[in-house]
């Protein structure tokens, strides 16, 4: 005899499903369909337009020489139309038009530029040995680059009208997650990390009862899995999503089950023996899959890389900073009595423990009076915060909006303690309370700016100034250090979330 079939919540037998399907309408991804297409229709319009430029500068204002015979534009027409079926064709398969995708705009570019100029060579192959009315082959290479340009700056609008619509919680999806474990903590820091995907989440479900206890960073614990179909009925959720491990096969079966019948969208992420899958080598054997784990992404020839790049910058930035650095020094010394540098102990890399130079913002005796302001304590977690805090001085005050008093640690990255680009150096007090997750954000060396700087600095909650650190860690690149550097100017300059 056949085993029952689990039942789901409510007495109803479950039906077994195809995990890697769902049959719950999505209404976000219909809207994607519907922006993808949008997207082609414009490109389309935009590469006719460039097309025509491309004819006027090679006839009209004879860029390239002079031409014998004028041919009108409606003679190079057919070469417009093809070129653009060729480009949607090849934008499609560059990726341009994937499901939300929203990939900054530089990248796209790059992708906008290769797919053109591939396009123009095909048609100018296909048009090899071909003697059309249209004889100036110049018109080509004209319009693959201002095909780039035109439709690079169609992609701008597009990308800063979606982040536009985001900020206003517009195209938005609220995410139900189901499991708080490694894996679900895993789909909060790219949630956090990345808030152009326009995913919110409104909370999650774990059956673990001390998960339940608080809130991981601003994500709300909202019961057990049992409770997904209460909380569906309670709650504005577009998206669930399972980060169950796969040993919970058949609550998983109940959770996509109770997902379809609610007419809510579910996506099940494999938790890979609760691996990072940019972890992850895939190889294969005759057929058979190997899966090996990668060694951590700064490691090897990319952390001496990224050494030489904070040996450099560290010591430009010095240089060009000395008069800066020695009027605070000057203004610290006149405000209040007391040493010009701070120094307190640190933890770096792998748990090394270093002394952190940082320029004097509060009166002497700070330290000793933080016991008895522990109870203003604004942060969360184990570090200490607090907007007015009375042990700051007047210069001080003005150097810490300006993150002027963290200047001083470029020679800390100097020296190696530290990096430009890294997690926030935790003191040994706030080690000692770490969970365990959060020991991971000590695997690579603290630095000067990050992700959690730039992403809200003090506003944030430890748990998310974390789960920033820990996607930095796993995503890492020097494009990724360049582009937190460049954010950290008009971040620090705003003096966001700074007290």
């Amino acid at each position: 005899m056949a085993a029952p079939s689990p039942a789901r919540p409510g007495g109803a037998p479950a039906r077994d499903v195809d995990l890697r399907t769902r049959r719950a309408p999505d209404v976000g991804a219909g809207r994607d369909r519907i922006g993808r297409l949008g997207l082609a229709v414009v490109d389309a319009a935009v590469i006719n337009v460039a097309f025509y430029a491309a004819h006027w500068l090679r006839y009209e204002a004879e860029v390239g020489g002079p031409v014998g015979a004028y041919i009108p534009y409606g003679g190079y027409a057919p070469w417009g139309m093809a070129l653009t079926v060729i480009l949607l064709v090849a934008y499609s398969l560059d990726g341009l038009y994937a499901a939300r995708r929203r990939a900054s705009w530089l990248v796209t570019t790059y992708s906008i530029a290769t797919a053109s100029f591939v396009g123009v060579a095909f048609l100018t192959v296909l048009l090899y040995g071909v003697r059309p009315e249209a004889e100036s082959r110049l018109v080509l290479p004209y319009a693959a680059g201002l095909i780039t340009v035109f439709v690079s700056a169609a992609r701008w609008v597009d990308i800063a009208r979606y982040r536009s619509g985001i900020r206003r919680g517009v195209g938005v999806r609220n995410v139900l997650l189901v499991g708080a474990g490694e894996v679900g903590r895993a789909v909060m820091r790219n949630i956090i990390a990345q808030p152009d995907l326009g995913y919110r989440v409104i909370g999650f479900l774990d059956d673990d009862p001390t998960k339940r206890e608080r809130a991981i960073g601003r994500f709300q614990p909202l019961g057990g899995s049992a409770d997904l179909g209460r909380v569906l009925r309670r709650e504005p959720v577009d998206l669930v999503i399972v980060t169950l491990p796969w040993r919970s096969r058949d609550r998983i079966i109940l959770l996509v089950n109770a997902c379809e019948s609610a007419g809510v969208a579910v996506r099940i992420v494999p938790d890979l023996f609760q691996l990072s899958l940019n972890r992850v080598d895939m190889d294969s054997l005759s057929g058979i899959p190997l899966i090996a784990v990668r060694e951590p992404i700064i490691h090897g020839w990319t952390y001496r890389i990224k050494r030489a790049m904070d040996i450099v910058l560290s010591s430009l930035l010095l240089a060009v900073h000395a008069p800066l650095l020695a009027a605070i020094a000057v203004a610290i010394k006149l405000d209040t009595p007391g040493p010009v540098l701070y120094r307190q102990p640190r933890v770096g890399r792998n748990g090394r423990v270093f002394t952190c130079f940082k320029f004097r913002s509060m009166r002497e005796g700070a330290d000793d009076a933080r016991v008895a302001l522990l109870a203003h304590n604004e942060a969360t977690g184990p570090i200490f915060k607090m907007r007015q805090d009375p042990r700051i001085t007047r210069v001080g005050r003005i150097i810490r909006r300006m993150s002027l008093d963290e200047m001083p640690q470029l020679w800390n990255v100097l020296r190696g303690d530290m990096s430009l680009v890294g997690p926030r150096p935790p003191m040994p007090c706030e080690v000692e309370n770490y969970a365990e997750w959060h020991l991971r954000r000590l695997e690579i060396a603290p630095g000067l700016t990050g992700l959690w700087q730039v992403s809200g600095r003090s506003d944030l909650t430890f748990d998310e100034m974390v789960m920033l650190d820990l996607f930095y860690a796993e995503n890492w690149s020097l494009g990724l250090d360049l582009k937190i550097m460049l954010r950290t100017v008009p971040t620090v300059l705003r003096g966001t979330g700074a007290y």
